[in-house]
């Protein structure tokens, strides 16, 4: 309340008038149920006060709110105490039905704890343009109950201004000060969360520079579950303190107040990423739990997927079998009904004018009392309409026993009452369902499956539901997604016949027959229909009866949803058996005004009342209003949702404080119920001034083992909870183990409350081997025979029997997370996050916690609604205290942890949260959070022991012939070259230069080449004449203008096309040898030409050759700014060229001379020139393709798809391999055998193994030979390590030997030893270690097939695996980036591009998002769930930029070093940075 800017005083509110003052409570009311905008409120609001407010209190609200943060935090609330309206919750109040004082205080001693050891967390970097909303509807979808969409209120208005003009004065202020009185919510203080660690950042930055610099060792392996320590963490300084808590302070873009600091390959690297990555390693090197013991090494061939090993000394039950626990019997009373329907014939016809029902309005105040008369007589106008007027009378619509569904809203008791008793009467099956809202509704789906399983086509509504029904155009109801095609009923009165005198309907004593079907939904989302027989629902009557003690004409206060659980069994059935009035609160009017069940109490002298743990908080949050409200004629407080962890601080509180309202302690009756068992446990009315039951204080630790034990260690981890009273009267009680076989637990173990009696359903519909789990359980003792014949029904509930018979509650089965062999309640987790303030941050305390599966274990993931106005740093800090109260609290790591806007999660009918679909909409990346934290690195602690490397083949091995340890060589070889032929012409054309010469004369008009545009269309084309001409205009240019001398370098500066080749042919005519460039992109020079320039440098160019347009790029004012313009060789355009030819052609001496220079940016960064000797003529032929790595089969088989219909054929389409020390190494030509394919296991090729496995095997690569080895080519397949051969099929270096292979690198400053290296190698032994090979510097292997080749002998495959140096060294392990780009590429529909690369031992992830940018969080649990499972990898940090931030060199390769140094210097601008802990 007190964050409210246009604030009358506490005084001033109490003095409105008391109309305006009920409007204000509704107005709250509206936004906290997100039933109204933010805007809309403000703006109804200020509409309602505008009269009374004095102008001067509208003042700058950026002074108030100074003053605001300097008042202490718990006096907020008190300042408004004089008004009650101010006690009705306020927008953001947790939800205190969740709140226990006890867990509170239990929660702020473990944080006080964590706070002497605080760890700074690096808070994710957020673009500020994400998750901006327009101030109008920050956060709150738009809502048709809003004001019209004009200005916002002048609160925000005033804020807003007071901010612009604060930061047009002070801009660093405004960034260091979060907005939170703006509600651009998390945009607001966004620029914070880019990081600049105040003070500490620049010392810090220093001393890493420093130790990174001096120290080249490895940076400690963080990834690893041992926290290791390593030469460079002991350097580092112990007494860096790094700021509390993690909240990072923001700076403008582009100030350059970071200190540059270098990493160890010399990239100066922007302090503000490298401090939180360097935050989050100080994180990561925390000493985690003891890891669970590793229960796979991923070396063996096969992972063996085990559970891991208990830990020894967890507890164990040590108590003896239970025996089960029976109720008192059930009492034989002669005036009971044969059936619930006589006992409605009996009060209808006898008791016409006693009240029955008493419904409701709006306000409050009672509309309409339903008397048992009224009930029979429109209950058989019902029976009879539905059996004989809806068909003919051949062919009637329903017949008994057929089912139908009821739609009636939850505050029309009365039609629904008279729904359901009509079908009994008609005996046919009423489903109650809830109504739908929408086509989509949550769930919805699901309840239309139910639908359709139990064959309904009926459905019965009232006149008022079926108006508000959505409609189609044509006014027809929609077809809901899911559900059968239904007629729809309307049962108001005036549309029913009245029955015949003569016309009775058929009651029967009740039997087995089934009487109604009660929906339920399942864990999974799921919704089964719950069965419940004639007689079961009789006999549950009954024992309510005997339980509570129920006579003729008490008043009942039901608060409950009448169509199911306890709302139904108290409120519609039990009350009719016993001739009781019941008075139905619904959950619309507890909204408005949720002191209504007390006022209705009071006004009728109930004797009992049904609610739940949140109607006993909303009436202490309202109580004020009404001093004089008795509760002392209340006997029972029935509340049925006592089995919640919260429910006995609610109980107390609510006692406490209306204990002087007459409310006796004794009234208080906890129960526990589910659906399939109804009534498991009541705890029975007490006599006045007995001793109440005892608490039970268990350990958590305990419980998370199944075991009771009373919390002696740390009172923080304790649960405290209060019984449900003893079994019911008739029935009996056992506890089983949740799950396996039904064994009966011990005394002291916690297991599934199982009951036995003729009370519970009898099946789920239509569904028989889920109904026999359930409903027919035979338990059976320790050494598995049953114990009795009597079947027990599984109610979902799990508990224990304590002293006394009294049963006690400590969770469902629903809400069980079962994470590394043990137990955690998700309530109980519900209820630690909500005990972390969660005021400031959570809104209206919606939390949802569920676990998925991810890496052979459950995993926690917590979802909360985050407040429209709370700030990055509110919620940031939120996030890490509530994991930091869950690991201390429960002892479990949170997975991850998501706050998603305000009313954005999946709603229930009465408005929880939809479990099932949140996690439905996690899983598949539509969540949409605007804050995520991640914590992978503390939660999965099962990931295989790192791999120690083995040592390889050595020249100790056996070498015999061609095999290596009893494997043949890893070789391969293309047919011989041959001689060359002695006649004349290859003699006298011996280099290209004389080729073109002697094509010019022989055949002029051969068109070689034709360049083609966007559209199509020749452009140009040269043939063999006017390309000769050409290029001798050329070669003379650059005698002339260029003076250079035969030798010497140029450098062609063109796109690719006709003036390239010509300029190309130019050199050689000339004796130059040309260097090719990629010309600078015009958009962009301050990056691409800079490789311009270093090529220009490195390769000693005497002068460039260029077309007039570019000349003019490389001189303009623009290229001044990237490089010195001044400097460049003579440049010379070949655009209009004079007629000249040389007097004569170079003709080189020898072959072994220079041909060209070609220079690539190798992916790794580097940038290398490949010198070419003049290529022998004979094999240039089938030099056709540039090489791709590895092939990409389904590009390629979509491509042939795509053009198949053209008549292209599939053998058309091929790849290649060439490498820049080779550029054709292998094609695939038309004359070999087709390409085979294998998958190999992705598991051994991380060990450097290749192991073939069938299509369609779990973690299994499809890899495409990529061709047939050219003529004159020998590959060899080499461990880079030893340089010795390996075996077929094993993986290692392709290195290669042919007469075309590149001569060595063009100065790559003075490395001989490199060039030798890359160049001319040897073997380290076998007996091919005489021949010189050029190493490729890719990973691949050979593999003998069963195909022949053409020469007649098997054919040898080579199969590339990929680059060497682009490999991530993890773990041990060898990881293909491409292998691990492919897995994130294929998880979400937005990833258009993806690229990996490590940093200090941190698997850095890139994606390109092509959705929208609320997207971007969605990506960042998918990502690291994908990778973590397909790769054995946690992933440290995901980064979210947009589509072509990746750069691609010209070959379409990812460069993805020169990624990293972008990321690292800071100038990627992403999306959104997530930093997983």
């Amino acid at each position: 309340m007190a964050e409210r800017g246009l604030e009358p005083a506490p005084a001033a509110v109490a003095a409105l008038p008391p109309e305006v003052r009920a409007q204000l409570a509704e107005l709250e009311l509206e936004l906290s149920e997100g039933d109204i905008t933010q805007k809309g409120y403000e703006k109804k609001r200020s509409k309602l006060l505008s009269p009374y407010i004095p102008q001067t209190q509208e003042t700058d609200s950026a002074v108030q709110k100074d003053h605001r943060n300097q008042t202490p935090a718990p006096s907020a609330p008190q300042t408004s105490a004089p008004s009650k309206y101010h006690r009705t919750r306020s927008g953001g109040a947790r939800d205190e039905r969740y709140r226990s004082d006890i867990h509170t205080e239990a929660v702020q001693a473990a944080l006080a704890k964590h706070k002497e050891q605080k760890m700074a967390l690096p808070m994710p970097t957020k673009r500020r343009s994400t998750f901006v909303q327009s101030p109008a509807d920050a956060c709150t979808p738009p809502d048709t109950s809003s004001a019209s969409e004009d200005e916002g209120s002048l609160r925000r208005q005033a804020a807003l201004s007071a901010v612009l003009q604060q930061s047009l004065q002070n801009a660093e202020s405004w960034i260091n000060r979060s907005i939170q009185g703006s509600s651009t919510s998390s945009s607001a203080s966004s620029t914070l969360s880019h990081g600049e660690v105040k003070g500490t950042s620049g010392s810090l930055a220093d001393v890493f520079a420093n130790t990174r610099i001096e120290n080249f060792s490895a940076p400690p392996d963080v990834t690893t579950t041992t926290s290791s320590s390593s030469s460079s963490s002991s350097i580092r300084p112990a007494n860096i303190d790094l700021p509390p808590s993690g909240i990072v302070k923001g700076m403008h873009k582009g100030s350059n107040r970071s200190s540059l600091m270098d990493t160890a390959d010399g990239v100066p690297v922007n302090s503000r990423v490298s401090t939180k990555i360097q935050q989050l390693l100080n994180t990561l090197k925390r000493p985690k739990r003891p890891p669970l013991k590793e229960f796979f090494v991923d070396d063996s061939e096969e992972i063996v997927e085990g559970i891991p090993q208990p830990d020894p000394n967890q507890p164990k039950p040590e108590g003896r079998q239970m025996t089960p626990v029976k109720g008192e019997p059930l009492g034989v009373i002669c005036n009971w009904p044969p059936a619930l329907e006589s006992a409605l014939q009996r009060w209808g016809t006898t008791q016409a004018k006693c009240p029955c029902l008493t419904a409701l309005d709006v306000t409050g105040k009672p509309v309409y009392t339903l008397t048992y008369g009224k009930l029979w007589s429109r209950s058989l106008k019902l029976a009879y309409t539905l059996l004989n007027k809806l068909g003919t009378k051949n062919e009637p619509v329903l017949k008994p026993g057929d089912r139908v569904a009821l739609v009636y809203p939850n505050n029309d008791p009365v039609m629904f009452m008279v729904a359901f008793h009509g079908c009994l009467l008609a005996e046919v099956i009423p489903v109650p369902i809830e109504v739908p809202l929408t086509r989509k509704d949550a769930g919805g789906q699901q309840i239309g499956f139910l639908l359709g399983s139990c064959g309904i086509a009926l459905a019965l509504t009232s006149e008022v539901c079926l108006k508000g029904l959505p409609k189609t155009q044509n006014g027809e109801i929609v077809q809901f997604k899911g559900w059968p095609r239904l007629k729809w009923v309307v049962t108001d009165s005036k549309y029913l016949s009245k029955p015949p005198k003569d016309w009775q309907p058929h009651i029967s004593p009740a039997g087995t027959e089934p009487a109604y079907i009660e929906y339920k939904t399942s864990k999974e989302g799921s919704v089964m229909g719950v069965t419940v027989s004639r007689l079961a629902m009789l006999s549950h009557c009954q024992a309510l009866s005997q339980a509570c003690n129920y006579s003729e004409g008490e008043t009942v206060v039901n608060v409950l949803d009448f169509k199911k659980d306890a709302g139904l069994w108290h409120g519609m059935f039990a009350n009719v058996m016993n001739k009781m009035h019941t008075i139905s609160v619904p959950y619309s009017v507890m909204k408005t005004c949720p002191l209504s069940w007390v006022q209705r109490v009071h006004a009728h002298k109930a004797k009992v009342a049904l609610v739940k743990c949140r109607d006993l908080h909303w009436a202490m949050m309202a109580h004020r209003d009404q001093r004089d409200v008795s509760l002392s004629s209340l006997r029972m407080l029935i509340v049925t949702d006592g089995a919640n962890p919260w429910s006995v601080s609610s109980c107390d509180a609510f006692l406490s404080l209306f204990q002087s309202h007459g409310l006796k302690p004794e009234a208080i009756c906890p129960c526990a119920t589910s659906a399939e068992a109804m009534t498991v446990a009541i705890r029975r009315p007490g006599v006045p001034g007995a001793p109440l039951p005892g608490r039970a204080i268990l350990s958590m630790n305990g419980l998370s083992y199944g075991v009771i034990r009373v919390n002696t260690e740390d009172k923080n981890s304790a649960l405290t909870v209060q019984d449900v009273g003893h079994v019911m009267p008739g029935g009996m009680m056992c506890i089983v183990k949740p799950d396996g076989p039904p064994q009966l637990c011990k005394t002291d173990e916690i297991g599934e409350i199982c009951v036995s009696s003729r009370t519970g359903g009898m099946m789920y519909f239509g569904l028989a081997g889920v109904t026999k789990n359930t409903f027919e359980v035979i338990p059976v003792n320790s050494a598995g025979s049953p114990v009795g014949d009597v079947p027990f029904i599984r109610s979902g509930l799990l508990g224990f029997v304590g002293p006394g018979s009294l049963v006690f509650v400590v969770g469902k089965m629903d809400g069980l997370l079962m994470v590394s062999g043990r137990r955690h309640n998700a309530d109980d987790i519900v209820a630690t996050g909500l005990a972390v303030e969660s005021i400031k941050t959570v809104y209206r305390g919606r939390i949802a916690v569920f676990s998925v599966s991810v890496f052979y274990d459950e995993r926690i993931v917590v979802v909360a609604e985050q407040r429209p106005d709370a700030s990055e740093e509110d919620s940031f800090q939120w996030m890490s205290r509530v994991l930091q109260a869950i690991d201390s609290i429960h002892q479990v790591g949170v997975y991850c942890l998501a706050l998603v806007p305000a009313n954005t999660l999946p709603k229930t009918p009465l408005g929880g949260i939809h479990i099932s679909q949140t996690k439905q909409l996690f899983l598949e990346g539509s969540l949409h959070p605007c804050n995520i934290l991640m914590c992978p690195h503390t939660c999965v602690t099962n990931l295989p022991k790192p791999r120690q490397k083995q040592p390889g083949v050595g020249p100790a091995s056996v070498m015999v012939g061609n095999l290596v340890a009893g494997k043949r060589i890893a070789q391969a070889a293309g047919r011989d070259l041959g001689q060359i032929e002695e006649n004349d012409l290859v003699r006298k054309h011996q280099f290209l230069a004389e080729i073109l010469q002697w094509r010019a004369q022989a055949t002029p008009d051969h068109v070689l080449f034709m360049l083609l545009n966007a559209k199509g269309t020749t452009v140009c084309t040269a043939s063999c004449l006017q390309l000769h001409k050409r290029a001798e205009r050329i070669a003379a240019v650059l005698g002339d203008k260029g003076h250079l001398n035969a030798g010497d370098n140029v450098v062609l500066l063109y796109p690719p096309g006709i003036e390239l080749i010509a300029a190309f042919y130019g050199c050689l005519y000339a004796g130059c040898i040309p260097v090719t460039v990629r010309p600078p992109h015009a958009q962009n020079l301050t990056a691409t030409l800079p490789t311009v320039r270093m090529i220009v440098d490195v390769s000693k160019a005497a002068c460039i050759l260029t077309t007039q347009t570019l000349m003019r790029l490389l001189r303009s004012r623009e290229a001044a700014a990237a490089v010195d313009v001044k400097t460049w060789p003579t440049i010379i355009d070949t655009d209009d060229l004079p007629r000249k030819r040389l007097p004569q052609l170079y003709k080189p001496p020898t072959p072994e001379m220079l041909a060209y220079l070609d220079f690539s940016v190798s992916t790794t960064g580097m940038l290398t020139g490949v010198k070419t000797r003049g290529i022998n003529l004979s094999c240039i032929r089938t030099c056709v393709v540039v090489a791709e790595e590895r092939p990409r089969i389904a590009l390629q088989q979509s491509f042939s798809k795509l053009f198949k219909d053209i008549g292209l054929s599939p053998r058309a389409v091929s790849t290649t391999f060439g490498s820049r020390v080779n550029v054709a190494i292998c094609l695939q030509g038309t004359s070999g055998p087709d390409p085979t394919t294998v998958y190999v296991d992705l598991k051994s090729l991380r060990h450097d193994r290749v192991r073939l496995v069938e299509r369609g095997a779990p973690q299994s690569l499809l890899l495409s030979e990529s061709g047939k080895i050219l003529p004159g080519v020998k590959v060899v397949i080499v461990n880079p390590e030893t340089k010795g051969p390996v075996g077929d099929s094993h993986l290692g270096e392709i290195w290669v030997n042919s007469p075309h292979t590149a001569s060595g690198y063009y100065t790559i400053y003075d490395s001989e030893t490199l060039q030798a290296d890359h160049f001319n190698t040897r073997l380290s032994f076998g007996d091919a270690a005489q021949t010189l090979w050029a190493r490729t510097g890719y990973l691949g292997f050979v593999r003998r097939t069963e195909l022949t080749a053409a020469t007649g002998e098997r054919h040898d495959a080579l199969y590339v695996v990929g680059a060497l140096d682009e490999t991530l060294e993890l773990r041990g392990l060898r990881y293909h980036p491409i292998d691990i780009e492919t897995s994130v590429s294929r998880v979400h529909r937005s990833i258009a591009e993806c690229a990996v690369f490590t940093w200090t031992n941190l698997l850095v992830v890139v994606v390109e998002l092509c959705g929208s940018e609320q997207e971007a969080l969605d990506l960042v649990p998918l990502v690291t769930n994908v990778v973590l499972e397909e790769h054995y990898l946690i992933v440290g940090v995901v980064v979210v930029v947009d589509p072509g931030v990746i750069p691609i060199n010209s070959r379409g390769e990812k460069q993805r070093m020169h990624l990293r140094d972008s990321f690292l210097a800071d100038q990627l601008d992403p999306i959104y940075v997530a930093y997983n802990m």
